[in-house]
């Protein structure tokens, strides 16, 4: 069983539109990606127990399935970066997608192209994560990887848009990431967040 093994290579697409599926399987499998789609949760579910992708293309449908199978797949270790697409996206939903393990929220119409530059830098990523350490706040919630990188660049001063442009990410995603973070430190807004962690870094520093 290699189901805790992961294909470099391989993107699982679902999508209940099959003409969407084929066209993000040409593009990926022109980028040399092997690619498996998928027209419902179960058959994803099912082949995801099996072995590990790549990285999983999901597109999110207006009821909270998506959602669900986005929380199952992480029930089942399945670590591979799963990108969220969607047709009727919202600030709430992409901080809902990336609160439930999402790695990218990208919001319909999209660019293939730009899909596959996103699935090549979350697969990336995953394979050669920064081994820096993210300074955090004690007694708060440990950052992902990524909620460090979009702290990061926060405390550089830089806005969603720029952040989602350095990380190849969507300004929804970095939303959400934000979120996530100020969650997690029971921060109000930026300033006071970085307020706090800088205060606790260098408390005797003007």
């Amino acid at each position: 069983m290699s189901g805790n093994m992961l294909s470099k290579r391989e993107v699982f697409v679902i999508d209940t539109d099959a003409a969407s599926r084929e066209q993000l399987s040409t593009a990926l499998q022109q980028s040399a990606y092997d690619v498996i789609c998928f027209a419902d949760s179960a058959s994803l579910l099912s082949e995801a127990k099996a072995r590990m992708p790549a990285c999983v293309l999901l597109d999110m449908p207006p009821d909270s399935s998506g959602l669900d199978m986005l929380k199952q797949l992480r029930e089942e270790n399945c670590m591979a970066p799963v990108l969220v697409t969607s047709a009727n996206g919202s600030i709430a939903m992409a901080v809902d997608a990336i609160k439930s393990g999402a790695t990218d929220f990208i919001a319909k119409p999209f660019c293939t192209l730009d899909i596959v530059e996103r699935i090549d830098a979350a697969i990336d990523e995953l394979v050669q994560p920064d081994s820096s350490q993210q300074r955090w706040l004690s007694g708060c919630d440990p950052l992902t990887a990524r909620e460090s990188h979009v702290l990061t660049h926060l405390a550089a001063g830089l806005t969603n848009k720029e952040i989602a442009r350095k990380m190849q990410l969507s300004a929804r995603t970095v939303e959400g990431y934000r979120a996530n973070i100020l969650r997690k430190a029971g921060a109000r807004n930026v300033t006071d967040l970085l307020r706090r962690l800088f205060d606790q870094v260098s408390p005797s520093q003007v």
